[in-house]
């Protein structure tokens, strides 16, 4: 199960993450999501559980626990949707 996590500290390692999750149970991988042009934690990630029972008992326990200083938001991630893509104004090349 993929889970979402919020609220982040800005200084949180994804190790610090997944030191929060294992007792829970097992955690595939831990990912904190980072702005791609300065690197910086942008305050959330996702944690990949592969059992559904240790990833729910996981989210209940640590929805609102705070760790690093900040209460954390923690819930089953929804998957991503599609965005439409492009339209509006000129392509390359095309004149006005």
């Amino acid at each position: 199960m993929n889970i979402y996590v919020g609220n982040l500290s800005f200084d949180a390692t994804e190790e610090d993450v997944r030191k929060v999750f294992e007792p829970f149970g097992q955690v595939e991988s831990a990912k904190i999501v980072q702005d791609k042009y300065s690197g910086r934690s942008r305050g959330f990630g996702f944690v990949e559980m592969p059992s559904a029972d240790e990833a729910k008992a996981a989210i209940s326990g640590l929805n609102g626990k705070e760790v690093k200083g900040r209460a954390l938001s923690v819930n089953e991630a929804r998957p991503r949707s599609e965005k439409p893509r492009g339209g509006g104004g000129k392509g390359r090349g095309e004149r006005y």
